[in-house]
Protein backbone atom coordinates (compact mmCIF):
# COMPACT_ATOMS: atom_id res chain seq x y z
CA UNK A 1 0.00 0.00 0.00
CA UNK A 2 1.14 3.52 -0.81
CA UNK A 3 2.76 4.96 2.36
CA UNK A 4 0.72 8.19 2.16
CA UNK A 5 -2.52 6.22 1.85
CA UNK A 6 -1.50 4.02 4.77
CA UNK A 7 -0.67 7.07 6.91
CA UNK A 8 -3.91 8.80 5.90
CA UNK A 9 -5.92 5.76 6.96
CA UNK A 10 -4.14 5.65 10.32
CA UNK A 11 -4.91 9.32 10.93
CA UNK A 12 -8.53 8.87 9.85
CA UNK A 13 -9.08 5.90 12.16
CA UNK A 14 -7.53 7.90 15.02
CA UNK A 15 -10.12 10.63 14.42
CA UNK A 16 -7.53 13.05 13.08
CA UNK A 17 -9.66 14.01 10.11
CA UNK A 18 -8.01 17.30 9.21
CA UNK A 19 -4.55 15.74 9.30
CA UNK A 20 -5.81 12.79 7.24
CA UNK A 21 -7.09 15.21 4.62
CA UNK A 22 -3.69 16.90 4.45
CA UNK A 23 -1.80 13.61 4.02
CA UNK A 24 -4.19 12.16 1.44
CA UNK A 25 -4.09 15.41 -0.51
CA UNK A 26 -0.32 14.92 -0.91
CA UNK A 27 -1.05 11.65 -2.70
CA UNK A 28 -4.10 13.02 -4.58
CA UNK A 29 -2.52 16.18 -6.02
CA UNK A 30 -0.14 14.56 -8.54
CA UNK A 31 -2.57 11.73 -9.46
CA UNK A 32 -4.11 11.80 -12.93
CA UNK A 33 -5.60 8.30 -13.33
CA UNK A 34 -8.64 6.55 -11.87
CA UNK A 35 -6.96 6.50 -8.48
CA UNK A 36 -7.48 10.25 -8.24
CA UNK A 37 -11.25 9.96 -7.64
CA UNK A 38 -10.71 7.15 -5.13
CA UNK A 39 -8.39 9.35 -3.08
CA UNK A 40 -10.76 12.27 -3.45
CA UNK A 41 -13.61 10.12 -2.09
CA UNK A 42 -11.55 9.30 1.00
CA UNK A 43 -10.72 12.98 1.42
CA UNK A 44 -14.44 13.85 1.23
CA UNK A 45 -15.22 11.35 4.02
CA UNK A 46 -12.47 12.85 6.15
CA UNK A 47 -13.65 16.42 5.52
CA UNK A 48 -17.28 15.44 6.13
CA UNK A 49 -16.33 13.84 9.44
CA UNK A 50 -14.32 16.93 10.35
CA UNK A 51 -17.28 19.22 9.59
CA UNK A 52 -19.57 17.01 11.65
CA UNK A 53 -17.26 17.13 14.63
CA UNK A 54 -16.97 20.93 14.28
CA UNK A 55 -20.75 21.43 14.32
CA UNK A 56 -21.35 22.04 10.62
CA UNK A 57 -23.98 19.44 9.70
CA UNK A 58 -24.78 20.92 6.27
CA UNK A 59 -21.10 20.90 5.27
CA UNK A 60 -20.70 17.39 6.63
CA UNK A 61 -23.62 15.97 4.65
CA UNK A 62 -22.50 17.75 1.48
CA UNK A 63 -18.99 16.26 1.70
CA UNK A 64 -20.23 12.79 2.65
CA UNK A 65 -22.65 12.71 -0.30
CA UNK A 66 -19.80 13.66 -2.65
CA UNK A 67 -17.79 10.81 -1.16
CA UNK A 68 -20.60 8.29 -1.73
CA UNK A 69 -21.01 9.31 -5.37
CA UNK A 70 -17.29 8.88 -6.02
CA UNK A 71 -16.95 5.65 -4.02
CA UNK A 72 -19.55 3.92 -6.22
CA UNK A 73 -16.92 3.29 -8.90
CA UNK A 74 -14.60 1.59 -6.39
CA UNK A 75 -16.97 -0.83 -4.64
CA UNK A 76 -16.62 -3.23 -2.93
CA UNK A 77 -12.86 -2.80 -2.42
CA UNK A 78 -10.02 -0.85 -3.98
CA UNK A 79 -6.31 -0.82 -3.13
CA UNK A 80 -6.99 -3.01 -0.12
CA UNK A 81 -9.60 -0.60 1.28
CA UNK A 82 -13.05 -1.94 2.15
CA UNK A 83 -14.90 0.73 0.21
CA UNK A 84 -18.28 -0.97 0.71
CA UNK A 85 -17.85 -0.79 4.48
CA UNK A 86 -16.73 2.82 4.28
CA UNK A 87 -19.73 3.74 2.12
CA UNK A 88 -22.07 2.00 4.57
CA UNK A 89 -20.52 3.89 7.51
CA UNK A 90 -20.65 7.22 5.65
CA UNK A 91 -24.33 6.68 4.83
CA UNK A 92 -25.07 5.84 8.47
CA UNK A 93 -23.34 9.07 9.51
CA UNK A 94 -25.44 11.07 7.03
CA UNK A 95 -28.59 9.47 8.45
CA UNK A 96 -27.61 10.31 12.04
CA UNK A 97 -26.81 13.90 11.09
CA UNK A 98 -30.04 14.36 9.15
CA UNK A 99 -32.05 12.87 12.04
CA UNK A 100 -30.47 15.40 14.39
CA UNK A 101 -29.06 12.59 16.49
CA UNK A 102 -25.91 12.91 18.52
CA UNK A 103 -22.88 11.56 16.70
CA UNK A 104 -20.54 9.49 18.80
CA UNK A 105 -19.16 7.21 16.10
CA UNK A 106 -17.49 8.09 12.85
CA UNK A 107 -16.74 5.92 9.82
CA UNK A 108 -13.67 3.70 9.90
CA UNK A 109 -11.46 2.72 7.01
CA UNK A 110 -10.67 -0.99 6.97
CA UNK A 111 -7.64 -1.91 4.93
CA UNK A 112 -5.75 -5.10 4.26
Amino acid sequence: MDPLLHRGIQLFNNGEFFECHEVLEESWTPERGPRRLFLQALIHVAVGSYHCRRGNPAGAVRQLRKALRKLEAYLPAYEGVDTAGLARDALALIQRIEAGAAVSEYPRISAA
